[in-house]
C-alpha cells in the first residue's frame, strides 16, 4: 500500500505496516545525524533503531516506523527544509524492511515482541549495569534507549489496542525517575548522577558549586524557584527571564572559572574559603574593570553595592558576576558593544541591589521588581532584540558595506553612544520611540542621494564621534605630526642647501637662519589645514557632538588661522626691521622670535609630558574637572585612548630607535637627494626663455621653467616621504637581529649543533618544562628525591652521573620519546629513524651510564676501537691516559664504550651458570678493570684482536636475540671463541701468566694443557650456559641496542632526513635555551580555550577528490606524493603497505586522512589542537603517577590502566584535570544547514567529534526564521545538543568570520582564549610549552600585564612551489623578526590574525576578539589589537613556541589574499581606531604604528606613483622640447640626487628591502651561509618578479579602497597549484590591477625612448629606466610565468580559444563574469556604482593624464610642418571624432540593414575601404605623411581612447541618460581584445620552444614533482598511442 503525505493529500488515519518485501541487506541504515533540524525529535528514535538492529530487527523496524509517524505528525505538509527528502528516504527503507524483519519476530504480535524486548533490555542494560562502578555514559545511553523503546511500545500498543503489563509500567516509572539523573553535559556533570565523577570531586569545583548554591535570602514570586531553590543562577533566571540553556551554560562557565582561579592560588598561603574569596575577587576585578572605568568616565556611581553584613558579600558578588555573564551570554551581536552591555548591566544591577535590599520604588510605592522580568525569554525579547534590530536595520542601510560609511551607523557608532551620559535618556525600561532606535528606511536599494538626505536628518541617522569619509586626507589628519615633521625638515634642508652654507656656523647666520625660521609659518599653515580637516570630516557627526567639542573644533580652527596671520606678519616685519633674530638696535628679540616662542609653548609642554610618562598617564586617566579643562584644548575627551603611555625604559628604547633612524634618513636625504639637485635646479631656472618649444606652450614666458623644475623635484619629493620605510626595514633588521641573538635564537641551527648540545637537553627540559616546585616526593625513592631547583645548565659536553636514572631521565625520556613518536605518527620519520632517536629511559641498574639515543652513538664504538688499536701500535708514554682522554673527549663515544662493556658483563653473568666459567669470566673482568684503574691496560692487553672480539660478541647477541633452542651448540662455540680470543690473543704474557698460575682460574690441568678443558659445554650437574635465557622486561630492547652498537657502521649524522622534521626538532631544542617562565603544575596552570572558525572549507578529502585528475593528468594524491615523498614512503611503511592501490583497498580511511593531514584542512587543524590535550595529559601523568608507573613508561601505564576499573585508577583524575584546564571549540557556522542538506562536510564534522571526544562544535541553527546558537558534543554515537541558545535574529549581519567567532565565544571557558584559523596546525613538541606561555599573563611587560600573547608561526607550505616558498619566508620573517621588533622595543604589536592568545576576561568585557562592521572592519583581526591597546592593554610577542600555518601556494591565491589585506588597510586608513591611535600615541610610537600598518601600503603606492611621476615628467620634457635645452645644461651639472631617489624606489620594487629581514632571520636560525645561498636561489627562481608583482597588487587595491571603496572578503580557497589557470581567468583577475598599468608604463618608456635624447647615448637611458622596464614586464607577464603549464603550446591554443569565446560573448540575464566579457566588464565597474561624487571626479581627473600623449605627439607629425598653433590639436580631435562617427554609422548600418540589404552593405563596406586607402595614399603623397607618423598616431590616440573610456565609466549616470553606452562598451571590447592579443603573442612564441615549459616547471616546483610531472605526461602520451594502435 502506498502512503501519501503530499501537501494536497495529508493522511486522515494511522498508517498501516504492510509494504512490499525486500531484504534488509539491500538497505542502508538511515543516519540519525543528518535528520532535518525541524525533526530533531526523530533523531533519538532512529539512533535507537540503529543500536538495536543486531539484537532485534523487528523492533528496529518498529522504531523506524514510529519515527516516520512522528516526522509526519510534526510536519505533515513537508514544508521544512529537507523534510520531504528525509521522509521519502525513510519510507523507502520501511517498504523494503517490513517482510524481512517479520522473519525475525519471535512473538505473535508486534506489541508482544516489543514489550518482551523492552523487559529484556531493561534487565540486561539497566539493572545489571547499576553495580559498584557504573559507567555514566553507558547508563545514560541505556536510560535514553529504554525511554524511547517505551514510547514506541505505547504507539504499537495503541495501534493494536493492547495495554502494557503492570510490570512494564513499573519498569517505565523506574526508568523515567533515573533518566533525569544523567542529563547531557558539556564539561561538568551538574546533575545528580555526576556527583561521583572525578571532576566533580575536585575541591575547587566543590567549593565553587557550594558558593553558587547559597541562595539564602534570595526571594522571588516565582513558585518554581521557591520549590527548588537550586542556585543563584536559577534565581537570576526566575527574576529576569534568561533562557534556561544560557543559564546552564554560564553556570558551568562560572564554576570552572572560579575553580581554575583557585587552583592558581598557593594552598599554603590560604585556606579553602580564602582561596574561593580570592578567586571571586579576581573575577570581580577583571570582569568589572571596564564597567567601573565606564562609571567613573561618565561620573556616575557604580551599582556594585555590597550588603553591610560581611558574610553576605560572597553571595552578592556571585550574583553580580552571574548577572553580567548571563547578560553577556545572551547579548548576541551586542557583545561587540561593550559599553552598551555596561549600560544594561548598570540598570539591572541596580534592580538586583534594590530587590535584595528590599527597596521600594519611588514611582509605584511597591517593592522593586525587574523592569523586564519573570516571563520566559523576556531578557532576549525586551532588551536584546530592540537593540539588535537597530544594528540589523543599519546593516541593511549599509548594503553589505557598499554604502558610504558616513550613511549608516556601525557597531562602533552605536556603542559610542553609550560613552555619554545622554545614553541614560534611553531610560529603563527603554523607550522604544527614542531616537537611538530610529534609523533610515530598511530599503537596501536606497539611492545614494536618499542616503545623504537621511544623513542630514537628525531624526533618522547620527554618526557618533567619528565619520569615515573616503579621502586620502585621512593620512594627514591621523598622522599630521609626522607629516608636519617631514615637511618642515624638507623645507629646512632645502633652505640650507639652497643657501650653499658649507658649515654649521653659516646656517645660523642672520639671513639663512631667518629663512630657516620660516618653517614655523609652514607649521602654522599645516596646523590650519588640520583644523579645516577636523571640521569638514566631523560635519556629519555634528548632531552627536557636544557643544564643547564643536566649540573646541571651531576655536582650534580660528586659532590656527590667527597663528598663520600673526606669524606671517611678524616674519615680514622682522625681515624689514631686524636681522630676523633681534631688533636692529640689538636690545631684544624680534617680534617674530617672540611669536615663535609663544607658538612653541604647547609643544614644549608636550615634550615635558612625553619625558614624564607616569605623569601623562595619570593626567589622561584623571576625571578631575580641573584636569579635564586643561586637557580639553589638546584632545577631545574619549573613553578609550587614555593612559596608553609606556614605562620610562620602554620609552627610551623606542625613542633611541627612531632618533637614530631619522638622523640617518635626514642626512641621507640632504646629502644624497636634496643637495645634489640644488645646482641643477638653479641652472634650469636660469635658462633663457627664448628657446623653442615643440608644442603650443601656454606659458612661454615662464622665467623659472616651473614645469621642468617640478618634473625634476617631484620624484625626489615622493621618494623623500617614502624612503623612511626603507630605513625602517634596515633598522628593524639590525635591531631584530640583535634582539634575536640575545634571545639565544640560533643556538641550534643544524643537526650537528643538535648533537653537540644534546647533553644539555635533559636538564634544560627539566628546568623549563617541569613545575618550579619539586615533583611529588612520594613519586621517588629516597635516593631520587632531588629538587631540580639546585640543578644548573649542563654545558656542551656535560652528561649525567654514571648509573643514575634520576627524575631528569624519566621526564626527559618520556617527553622526548613522545615527540619522536609524534613525528612517526605524522610520517616525518620512518621506523628505523624512530628507533634510532628514542631514549631508553626505563630503569637499567646494570648500565652505569646515561643511555643516549642511538642516532648520537652511530659508529662511536668502532671509532673507539680504532683509537685503541692506533695507540697500542705507537711507542709513546702514558698510552692509557691518552686513550681515555680521547674517548672521554666525545661524550657519546665514552657512553657507547661504557654501555657495551656494562652490557657485556650483564649478558655473561645472566647466561653463564657454570662455576668454572664464572671464575674465568670474573677473573677476566677483574683483570681488565684493575689494569684500567692502574693505567696499564694497553701494556697488558693486545688491541689487535679487539675488533675480532667485538664481532664475536655481536654474533653472541644475535643468537640471544633469536633464542632458538636448536642454536645452543652455536652459542657454546661462540662463547668458546670469545674465551680464546681474550685469553690467547688479547691478554698480554704477564696477564695470562697470572691467570694460568697454580691458583688462577686458567690453571693447567694434569695433562698440562688448559685448552683440553671443554669450557661452557658441560651439562652436569647443571648446564654451564643457560640458553635460551629467561627473559625480563627490557631484555629484548637491551640486546637489540647492544647488537646495533656493535654492528652498525653506517653514519647517523643525517638522522632525521626529512627537512620538516629537522626544522621542527631544531626549533624545539633551541627553544629550551631561550628565556621562558617556569611551567606550573597542570593543576595550577592557567586554563584556556581554543576557538577555530570554520565556514565550508575542506575537512577530509574523499576518494573522488584525491583521485580526480586535472587536464594534465595530475591528481591531488599524485601531487602530494611528489611534494612529500618522504612522508608518503613512511606512511606506506607505517601501515605495512606496498603501493597506493593496496592502500585504497585496505586502508582507505587512513589514506584519506594522510592526504588531508598534508593539506590545509580542518582535520589537520583539529588534530594539531588536540595535541594540547595529549601534552597536558603526559605532564599530568608525570606529576601524579606513582614512580612505578613512571618507570614503566607513559604508554605502558596508560595501556595497563585500561585493564582495571576507572574508578580505581588515578587516570580519571588526570583526565579531570585536563577537562578543567582545556576546551576546544570549532565554530562551524553552517553545520546545521549542512546536516539538512546531507552534505559530506557534516558527516566529516561528526567524524571529528567521534575521533576526538573532547572536541565541541558550535553552529548557528536556523529553523523557520528562528535562530539558535548551538553547542554539540559526541555522546552515545550522536552529536548531542548541549546548549541551544536562541538568538534575536541572524548572527551574521556584518563580517562573517568575527560574527561566527562571536556567537561561539560564549561556549569558551578559562582565563585565556587562543584563536586559531582552520589553515593552522600544531605540534606535540610545542604543545608541551603551553603552560609556560600562559604564565606570561602573570609577567608585566612594562607598566601593565599582557592582554594578548603573540607567538610565531611555522609556515608548512613553503615546499609546495617556488612562490609558496617566497610567501612562506616573507610571512615567517614578519611573524618573527618583524613582530619581535614591533613588540620590543617599538611597543606597537597588534593582533595580526592567529595564533595569538587573549586574556579572555579582558576581551569579553571590551568587545571581543575582533570587530565586525561590514567593510570598514574587513581586516577584522587587527582591530582586536587596536582595541586592546586603546583600552590600556598590552600585546607581547614570544618566540619560544610556535604553531604551524598554511599559506596560499598559487599566485592567484596569493594575489586574492593580498588584495583583501590591501583593501582592508585602505578601510583601516578611514577607521576611527586608526585616527585615535595616530593622535593618542606619542610621536615615536605613532611613527612605529604608521610605518608598520597603513603607512607600509601607502609607501608602496608612493613607489608606484614615483615611477609614474618620473615618466610623466620626462614625457612633459620630451614632448615640450625642454629636454634639448636641459641636455646642454646636463653637461655642466649632475642629477645624482634624482638617480639616488630612483635607486631607492628600485630597492622596494625588486623586493630587496623586504629581503633584508628574511636574510637576517634565516641567518639567525640557520646560519648566514644558508641565508645568503637561499637568497641567491630565490633570485634565480624569480623572487624579484614575485615581489614586484605583489607590489602592484597592494598598491592598486589599497588606493582603490580609499578612493572608491568596494572592500570585501575574497575567499582564496587555499588548495594546490597543480591546476593550470586559463588565460581568460588570469586576464580577468589582473587586467585592471596590473595589465593596464603595465601597458601604460611601456608606452611611456617607448615615447621617452623614441622622442627623447641623451648627450651620452642610450646607456644612461637604460640605466635610468631598466627598473621600470622590469616592473612593466613583471606586471604584464608574471602571472604566466607562475602559471603551471603556462608555456605548453596545446595549452596556449586552448587558452586563446577560450579567451576568444569569452570576450565575444554577449551578456545575458544572470550570466557570470567567467562566461561573458560584458558581465565581467560591468563587474569591474562595480566600485564606481557605490563611490561618491568625489570618487568619480578624481577618476576623471586622473584620466586626463592620457590626453598628454595626443597633445604632445600631434605636433611631432610631419604633416604639421612644424606648426605650433593650438588649432593643430583641435584638428586632431576633429579627425578623431570623424573617425569615431564613421565607425559608429558603419556599425549602426550593419546592425539594421545587413539582413535585408546584404549586397548593398558589402558594396558600401568596400567603398569605405577604398576611400580609406585613398585617403592614406593622399596623405603619404601630398601631405608628406610617413610610416613614423603612423607609429606616432598610434602612440598619440591609443591613450586618448583609453581616457575617454575611463571618463565615460566615471560619468556613466550621465551617459546613461544621453545614450552612447553601447558605443563605449564596443570601444572597451576592442581595447580588451587588443591587450589580450598583445599579451598572448609572446607567450605563444615561447611555447614553440620546447625547453621553456620544462624550465618553467623547474622554477615552479621542486625536483621531485617536476620529475613526476614529466613522467605523467610521457605515460599519458603512451596511453594515447596504444589506444590509436
Amino acid at each position: 500500500m502506498v502512503v501519501y503525505y503530499e501537501d494536497d493529500a495529508p493522511p486522515q488515519r494511522r498508517l498501516a505496516r504492510t509494504y512490499t518485501a525486500a531484504t534488509l541487506s539491500e538497505a542502508v541504515l538511515l543516519d540519525s545525524a543528518v535528520v532535518p533540524s525541524s525533526l530533531s525529535k526523530v533523531a533519538p528514535i532512529l539512533r535507537v533503531a540503529n543500536d538495536i538492529e543486531h539484537e532485534n530487527k523487528r523492533v528496529a523496524y518498529l522504531c523506524r516506523f514510529y519515527a516516520f509517524e512522528k516526522a509526519h505528525e510534526q510536519d505533515p505538509m513537508s514544508v521544512g527544509r529537507g523534510v520531504r527528502q528525509f521522509k521519502t528516504t525513510l519510507l523507502q527503507h520501511l517498504e523494503k524492511d517490513n517482510d524481512y524483519s517479520m522473519k525475525y519476530r519471535t512473538q505473535t504480535s508486534d506489541a508482544r515482541e516489543i514489550e518482551t524486548f523492552y523487559q529484556a533490555y531493561y534487565e540486561k542494560y539497566v539493572k545489571d549495569r547499576e553495580g559498584a562502578y557504573p559507567d555514566r555514559a553507558i547508563l545514560a545511553k541505556a536510560y535514553q534507549t529504554a525511554s524511547v523503546l517505551f514510547e514506541v511500545l505505547q504507539s504499537v500498543n495503541k495501534t493494536e489496542g493492547v495495554d502494557p503489563a503492570a510490570e512494564t509500567m513499573a519498569t517505565k516509572t523506574d526508568v523515567e525517575n533515573k533518566k533525569g539523573i544523567f542529563a547531557p553535559f558539556n564539561i561538568l556533570p551538574l546533575d545528580r548522577g555526576g556527583e561521583a565523577q572525578a571532576i566533580m570531586q575536585l575541591d575547587e569545583v566543590k567549593s565553587s558549586l557550594k558558593a553558587l548554591r547559597n541562595t539564602r535570602g534570595l526571594q522571588t514570586d516565582q513558585f518554581w524557584f521557591r520549590e527548588h531553590r537550586k542556585d543563584i543562577f536559577d534565581w537570576l533566571e526566575a527574576m529576569f527571564g534568561f533562557q534556561k540553556d544560557s543559564v546552564m551554560n554560564q553556570r558551568e562557565h562560572l564554576i570552572l572559572l572560579l575553580a581554575n582561579l583557585q587552583t592558581g592560588i598557593d594552598p599554603e598561603s590560604a585556606t579553602p574559603s580564602d582561596k574561593l574569596n580570592q578567586a571571586i575577587d579576581a573575577v570581580m576585578k577583571k570582569l568589572f574593570k571596564n564597567y567601573r572605568d565606564w562609571c567613573r568616565f561618565l561620573g556616575i556611581h557604580e551599582n556594585l553595592r555590597l550588603p553591610e553584613i560581611y558574610q553576605e558579600h560572597q553571595q552578592r558578588k556571585i550574583v553580580y558576576i552571574g548577572l553580567y555573564l548571563l547578560i553577556w551570554g545572551e547579548a548576541a551581536n551586542l557583545r561587540f558593544m561593550p559599553e552598551c552591555l555596561c549600560y544594561i548591566f548598570h540598570q539591572m544591577a541596580k534592580e538586583v541591589s534594590g530587590i535584595l535590599s528590599g527597596e521600594v520604588s519611588y514611582i509605584t510605592g511597591e517593592y522593586m521588581k525587574p523592569a523586564y522580568g519573570g516571563d520566559q525569554e523576556s531578557f532576549l525579547q525586551k532588551v536584546v532584540t530592540p537593540i539588535y534590530n537597530v544594528i540589523r536595520k543599519e546593516a541593511h542601510v549599509g548594503r553589505k558595506g557598499t554604502a558610504p560609511h558616513s550613511a549608516w551607523r556601525n557597531y562602533d557608532d552605536l556603542n559610542e553612544y553609550f560613552w555619554s551620559v545622554d545614553c541614560f535618556s534611553l531610560g529603563w525600561p527603554m523607550q522604544v520611540d527614542h531616537k537611538f532606535f530610529s534609523s533610515p528606511q530598511e530599503n537596501t536599494q536606497m539611492s545614494e542621494a536618499s542616503i545623504r538626505r537621511n544623513t542630514r536628518d537628525i531624526k533618522f541617522l547620527k554618526k557618533t564621534g567619528f565619520v569615515e569619509i573616503r579621502s586620502f586626507w585621512h593620512l594627514f589628519r591621523s598622522f599630521h605630526r609626522m607629516w608636519i615633521f617631514f615637511i618642515l625638515s624638507f623645507q629646512v634642508m632645502l633652505v640650507i642647501a639652497w643657501s650653499g652654507a658649507r658649515s654649521v656656523s653659516l646656517v645660523f647666520s642672520g639671513n639663512v637662519f631667518h629663512k630657516v625660521l620660516s618653517v614655523f609659518i609652514t607649521a602654522a599653515g599645516l596646523g590650519f589645514l588640520q583644523g579645516v580637516l577636523d571640521v569638514v570630516f566631523n560635519l556629519k557627526a555634528y548632531y552627536s557632538l557636544k557643544y564643547s567639542e564643536i566649540l573646541r573644533l571651531l576655536l582650534k580652527l580660528l586659532v590656527a588661522a590667527a597663528w598663520v596671520i600673526v606669524l606671517s606678519v611678524c616674519y615680514v616685519q622682522s625681515g624689514q626691521t631686524s636681522n630676523g633674530l633681534t631688533l636692529r638696535n640689538g636690545r631684544g628679540p624680534s617680534s617674530y622670535v617672540l611669536a615663535v616662542i609663544v607658538y612653541l609653548v604647547p609643544d614644549v609642554l608636550g615634550v615635558v609630558f612625553f619625558m614624564l610618562p607616569m605623569l601623562s598617564r595619570w593626567i589622561e586617566k584623571s576625571n578631575w574637572c580641573v584636569v579635564r579643562v586643561m586637557l580639553w584644548w589638546s584632545q577631545s575627551r574619549l573613553y578609550v585612548g587614555r593612559g596608553m603611555q609606556e614605562s620610562w625604559p620602554a620609552l627610551m628604547k623606542y625613542t633611541l630607535f627612531w632618533m637614530s633612524l631619522l638622523t640617518c634618513k635626514l642626512l641621507f636625504s640632504y646629502y644624497i637627494e636634496i643637495k645634489p639637485l640644488v645646482e641643477p635646479t638653479k641652472s634650469i631656472m636660469s635658462l633663457p626663455t627664448n628657446h623653442s618649444y615643440a608644442w603650443h606652450e601656454f606659458f612661454p614666458q615662464d622665467r623659472n621653467n616651473t614645469g621642468a623644475v617640478i618634473s625634476l623635484w617631484a620624484p625626489v619629493a615622493l621618494v623623500y616621504f617614502m624612503d623612511t620605510q626603507i630605513w625602517y626595514f634596515v633598522f628593524m633588521t639590525l635591531t631584530g637581529g640583535f634582539i634575536g641573538a640575545t634571545m639565544h635564537l640560533g643556538e641550534i641551527r643544524t643537526l650537528g649543533m643538535l648533537r653537540s648540545r644534546f647533553g644539555a637537553l635533559p636538564n634544560l627540559m627539566f628546568k623549563k618544562l617541569v613545575p618550579g616546585e619539586k615533583l611529588s616526593q612520594e613519586n621517588f625513592t629516597s635516593g631520587e628525591k632531588l629538587s631540580h631547583r639546585k640543578f644548573k645548565f649542563l654545558k656542551k659536553k656535560e652528561q649525567y652521573e654514571s648509573g643514575k636514572n634520576t627524575a631528569h631521565t624519566y621526564v626527559f625520556g618520556q617527553i622526548w620519546n613522545e615527540v619522536i613518536a609524534g613525528f612517526r605518527k605524522e610520517d616525518l620519520i620512518n621506523n628505523k629513524e624512530m628507533e634510532l632517536m628514542l631514549v631508553p629511559y626505563t630503569s637499567s641498574s646494570h648500565i652505569n651510564t646515561f643511555r643516549w639515543p642511538r642516532f648520537l652513538l652511530g659508529g662511536k664504538l668502532q671509532m673507539a676501537i680504532q683509537i685503541a688499536e692506533e695507540l697500542h701500535s705507537k711507542d709513546i708514554d702514558l698510552k692509557d691516559e691518552e686513550l681515555w682522554r680521547r674517548i672521554k673527549a666525545d661524550v657519546y663515544m665514552h657512553s657507547a664504550v661504557q654501555e657495551c662493556y656494562d652490557s657485556l658483563k650483564y649478558v655473561l653473568q645472566k647466561i653463564i651458570h657454570g662455576e668454572a666459567e664464572k671464575r674465568i669470566v670474573n677473573a677476566l673482568i677483574t683483570q681488565v678493570e684493575e689494569h684500567i684503574g692502574t693505567g696499564t691496560f694497553l701494556l697488558n692487553f693486545r688491541m689487535s684482536a679487539l675488533s675480532a672480539f667485538c664481532e664475536i660478541f655481536s654474533d653472541l647477541i644475535g643468537l640471544l636475540i633469536d633464542s632458538k633452542v636448536s642454536e645452543r651448540a652455536a652459542m657454546i662455540l661462540v662463547l668458546q671463541d670469545m674465551f680464546e680470543v681474550v685469553a690467547y690473543e688479547m691478554l698480554g704474557d704477564k696477564a695470562r701468566e697470572e691467570l694460568e698460575s697454580t691458583h688462577g682460574p686458567l690453571a693447567r690441568s694434569q695433562s698440562g694443557d688448559s685448552r683440553n678443558i671443554e669450557y661452557f659445554a658441560t651439562l652436569e650437574p647443571m648446564p654451564a650456559v643457560l640458553f635460551p635465557p629467561q627473559r625480563e622486561d627490557g631484555w629484548s630492547k637491551l640486546l637489540e641496542r647492544v647488537h646495533w652498537l656493535l654492528s652498525n657502521k653506517e653514519s647517523t649524522l643525517d638522522i632525521p632526513k626529512n627537512l620538516e622534521a629537522r626544522s621542527r626538532l631544531s626549533f624545539f631544542t633551541n627553544s629550551l635555551f631561550m628565556d621562558m617562565p617556569t611551567a606550573p603544575r597542570v593543576h595550577n596552570m592557567c586554563s584556556f580555550s581554543i576557538l577555530t572558525p570554520y565556514y565550508d572549507e575542506e575537512i577530509i578529502y574523499n576518494k573522488d577528490q584525491l583521485q580526480i585528475e586535472n587536464e594534465d593528468g595530475i591528481s591531488i594524491l599524485f601531487y602530494l606524493q611528489k611534494i612529500y615523498p618522504d612522508e608518503w614512503k613512511n606512511f606506506l611503511e607505517r601501515l605495512k603497505l606496498q603501493s597506493e592501490g593496496e592502500a585504497w583497498e585496505k586502508k582507505e580511511d587512513e589514506l584519506r586522512h594522510w592526504a588531508s593531514f598534508c593539506s590545509q584542512t580542518l582535520s589537520r587543524t583539529v588534530r594539531g589542537m588536540m595535541y594540547y590535550k595529549n601534552a597536558l595529559l603526559l605532564q599530568a601523568f608525570q606529576e601524579l603517577a606513582p614512580q612505578e608507573d613512571i618507570n614503566k613508561g607513559y604508554k605502558a601505564a596508560m595501556d595497563y590502566a585500561k585493564k582495571i576499573p576507572q574508578q580505581k585508577s588515578y587516570w580519571e583524575k588526570l583526565y579531570a584535570s585536563i577537562d578543567l584546564k582545556y576546551t576546544y571549540i570549532v565554530t562551524c557556522q553552517n553545520y546545521g544547514a549542512q546536516k539538512q542538506l546531507s552534505d559530506l562536510r557534516a558527516k566529516d564534522i561528526v567524524g571529528l567529534m567521534k575521533k576526538y571526544p573532547s572536541l565541541r562544535v558550535a553552529y548557528i541553527d536556523e529553523e523557520e526564521g528562528i535562530y539558535h546558537s548551538v553547542l554539540v558534543k559526541w555522546i552515545d554515537d550522536i552529536d548531542q545538543d548541549i546548549y541551544r541558545i536562541k538568538l534575536p535574529g541572524p548572527a551574521i549581519i556584518g563580517e562573517g568570520k568575527p560574527e561566527n567567532q562571536n556567537h561561539a565565544i560564549i561556549f569558551t571557558r578559562g582565563e585565556a582564549l587562543e584563536t586559531i584559523d582552520m589553515n593552522q596546525d600544531n605540534y606535540f613538541e610545542e604543545a608541551i610549552k603551553i603552560r609556560n606561555l600562559l604564565e606570561e599573563f602573570k609577567r608585566k611587560s612594562g607598566v601593565r600585564a599582557p592582554s594578548i600573547l603573540g607567538f610565531r608561526e611555522h609556515i608548512f607550505t613553503g615546499s609546495v612551489s617556488s612562490i609558496a616558498w617566497f610567501k612562506s619566508v616573507q610571512e615567517s620573517s614578519f611573524g618573527t623578526i618583524g613582530q619581535r621588533v614591533l613588540a620590543n622595543p617599538l611597543k606597537v604589536r597588534f593582533h595580526y590574525g592567529h595564533p595569538d592568545v587573549f586574556d579572555r576576561l579582558f576581551h569579553i568585557t571590551r568587545g571581543g576578539v575582533s570587530k565586525a562592521s561590514k567593510g570598514i572592519n574587513l581586516n577584522n583581526e587587527i582591530y582586536a589589537g587596536c582595541n586592546s591597546i586603546l583600552r590600556c592593554g598590552c600585546v607581547t610577542h614570544h618566540e619560544y613556541i610556535q604553531v604551524g600555518k598554511g599559506r596560499d601556494v598559487g599566485l592567484n591565491q596569493i594575489s586574492i589574499f593580498e588584495a583583501k589585506v590591501a583593501m582592508g588597510n585602505g578601510e583601516q586608513t578611514l577607521n576611527r581606531d586608526n585616527y585615535r591611535l595616530g593622535h593618542r600615541f606619542d610621536f615615536f610610537r605613532m611613527m612605529s604604528y604608521y610605518f608598520t600598518t597603513i603607512g607600509y601600503y601607502f609607501n608602496l603606492m608612493l613607489v608606484v606613483l614615483t615611477v609614474y611621476v618620473f615618466l610623466y615628467g620626462r614625457l612633459y620634457l620630451v614632448l615640450s622640447g625642454l629636454e634639448s635645452a636641459l641636455i646642454k645644461q646636463a653637461r655642466k651639472g649632475s642629477y645624482s640626487g634624482l638617480e639616488a631617489a630612483l635607486a631607492s624606489q628600485t630597492l622596494v620594487q625588486l623586493g630587496l628591502i623586504a629581503a633584508l629581514p628574511i636574510v637576517m632571520e634565516i641567518g639567525l636560525e640557520k646560519g648566514f651561509y644558508t641565508a645568503i645561498s637561499d637568497f641567491f636561489v630565490m633570485q634565480l627562481q624569480l623572487a624579484s618578479v614575485f615581489f614586484a608583482f605583489s607590489l602592484g597588487t597592494k598598491a592598486h587595491y589599497y588606493g582603490q579602497a580609499i578612493l572608491h571603496g568596494g572592500a570585501r572578503y575574497k575567499a582564496a580557497h587555499r588548495g594546490f597549484v597543480v591546476r593550470h589557470e586559463s588565460f581568460a581567468e588570469i586576464y580577468r583577475l589582473y587586467s585592471r590591477s596590473h595589465f593596464t598599468k603595465g601597458f601604460e608604463i611601456v608606452i611611456l618608456l617607448i615615447v621617452y625612448a623614441v622622442y627623447g635624447s641623451s648627450p651620452k647615448g642610450h646607456l644612461p637611458y637604460l640605466l635610468l629606466t631598466i627598473s621600470m622596464w622590469f616592473l612593466a614586464g613583471t606586471w604584464l607577464f608574471a602571472p604566466f610565468l607562475f602559471n603551471p603549464s603556462g608555456f605548453e603550446w596545446q595549452k596556449v591554443v586552448e587558452d586563446w580559444s577560450d579567451w576568444n569565446k569569452w570576450i565575444n560573448s554577449k551578456a545575458s540575464i544572470g550570466a557570470l563574469a567567467n562566461k561573458s566579457w560584458e558581465s565581467w566588464w560591468e563587474e569591474q565597474q562595480e566600485h564606481l556604482k557605490y563611490t561618491g561624487l568625489g570618487g568619480r571626479v578624481w577618476e576623471g581627473i586622473l584620466s586626463i593624464r592620457f590626453f598628454l600623449y595626443q597633445y604632445g605627439l600631434v605636433y611631432r607629425l610631419h604633416i604639421t610642418r612644424h606648426h605650433k598653433g593650438l588649432y593643430i590639436y583641435g584638428i586632431s580631435w576633429l579627425v578623431l571624432v570623424g573617425v569615431f562617427i564613421i565607425i559608429k554609422i558603419f556599425s549602426v548600418v550593419r546592425q539594421r540593414f545587413i539582413s535585408e540589404y546584404g549586397v548593398a552593405f558589402r558594396l558600401l563596406k568596400g567603398l569605405l575601404y577604398l576611400c580609406s586607402i585613398s585617403i592614406v595614399v593622399v596623405l603619404f603623397r601630398v601631405a608628406h605623411f610617413t610610416i613614423g607618423d603612423v607609429f606616432t598616431c598610434i602612440l598619440a590616440f591609443t591613450p586618448t581612447g583609453w581616457a575617454i573610456l575611463q571618463i565615460a565609466q566615471a560619468g556613466r549616470p550621465l551617459l546613461d541618460n544621453i545614450g552612447g553606452w553601447n558605443s563605449i562598451r564596443a570601444m572597451a571590447r576592442a581595447y580588451e581584445f587588443i591587450m589580450g592579443l598583445v599579451l598572448i603573442a609572446p607567450i605563444a612564441v615561447l611555447a614553440w620552444l620546447p625547453f621553456v615549459s620544462e624550465l618553467q616547471t623547474r622554477l615552479l616546483f621542486n625536483q621531485a614533482f617536476s620529475r613526476g610531472l614529466q613522467i605523467s605526461r610521457i605515460l599519458d602520451g603512451r596511453k594515447k598511442k596504444i589506444a590509436q594502435d
